[in-house]
């Protein structure tokens, strides 16, 4: 009967085809060898999925004390996501430094042009030395960046972490004993501004950051001071080291205090970086610029998107600012820190 069947739906769809020199598409090769076979629909290349590239920095000073020290603590994340939330890779970091000062408001110490990173520092962090951790912060950091992929921030929230900040996931707290809180705050953050900026499944994601507490100023009669760290981070991602995504942003955390070295500052409100404070950060408004920073950071990201590292350093610069005529129309700022900042991303 089923052989009945067939024979009917072949002569059938000769019938209706005729002469016409259609090719007859044949479901049952056993019937109609000769005829054309439906093919499936291709898989979509792996390679051509877009996803959006995040960045978070997000900073406290807190524990900063009278008399003592601004203290600043810095968690770092960079991430691609899919369209659908989904987190494809992830890349995290810190930076916790002070700058300390006494009852006169005098700097004593912690000033420094080149301030390293928690993953720069490596084992020189300390926990395994001299807090009898089983694994240091880097390899944590670089733990839980792996658990999150593949996973949406709010399944992360759900199993992998509690509401003390802790790693509930059991197989997670074996790698990463450390608070996941400020992690968390970062990640999610990232993925809720990520942008498609060029990045596809398969690039290479890169963090890094460049700091310094060089600007920190000792408190006098005329001008309060200031511990102040400075940072500017990008994430970025690389395909046969060419970049294909790029994001800049830049941390201006100070802590003020007088000559009493009372300190003068909130410092239980959240540090804004540049981007999050958009136009209040106050180029146009008080400077006069065209166009405010976080334009022209993205602009300088649009620009090298596209270009190797060394194409990047290329770049010419008159008195620290873009030579070339199309880059300046955009980014009047001095790009050679962004310039830094791109190729030690690329190294």
């Amino acid at each position: 009967m089923k052989r009945f069947f067939r024979i009917c739906a072949l002569l059938l769809t000769v019938f209706l085809t005729g002469c016409s020199g259609t090719p007859v598409v044949c479901y049952d090769p056993c019937y109609c060898p000769d005829a054309v076979q439906p093919q499936p629909d291709p898989e979509p290349d792996a390679t051509e999925i877009p996803l959006k590239t995040g960045l978070a920095v997000v900073t406290s000073i807190a524990d900063s004390q009278n008399a003592a020290q601004g203290d600043f603590q810095v968690t770092l994340a960079a991430l691609t996501v899919d369209d659908s939330g989904v987190i494809q890779s992830c890349v995290l970091d810190g930076i916790s430094t002070q700058v300390t000062f006494d009852a006169s408001g005098t700097i004593t110490g912690g000033v420094s042009d080149s301030v390293l990173s928690k993953n720069e520092l490596g084992d020189e962090y300390g926990m395994k030395t001299y807090g009898g951790a089983k694994f240091e912060w880097y390899q944590q950091a670089a733990a839980f960046a792996r658990y999150v992929q593949g996973k949406t921030v709010e399944e992360v929230k759900r199993y992998g972490v509690n509401t003390e900040g802790m790693a509930s996931d059991p197989d997670l707290a074996t790698s990463a004993t450390i608070y996941l809180g400020d992690f968390l705050q970062a990640i999610e953050q990232a993925a809720a501004g990520a942008q498609h900026l060029g990045a596809q499944q398969g690039d290479e994601l890169r963090l890094a950051s460049l700091s310094s507490t060089a600007a920190s100023v000792s408190a006098s009669a005329e001008n309060p001071g200031a511990a102040q760290l400075d940072t500017d981070v990008t994430a970025l991602t690389i395909r046969d080291d060419v970049i294909t995504s790029c994001v800049i942003d830049s941390l201006q955390a100070q802590v003020s205090f007088d000559t009493s070295g009372t300190i003068t500052t909130d410092v239980a409100q959240p540090v804004p970086t540049k981007n999050q404070l958009g136009d209040d950060y106050g180029m146009v408004a008080y400077g006069g610029a065209k166009y405010e920073w976080y334009q022209q950071a993205a602009s300088f990201a649009k620009y090298v998107t596209g270009m190797t590292a060394r194409e990047v350093s290329g770049i010419a610069v008159d008195q620290g600012k873009a030579a070339q005529a199309d880059l300046l129309s955009s980014v009047t700022i001095r790009i050679t820190g962004f310039q830094a900042l791109v190729v030690k991303a690329c190294e």
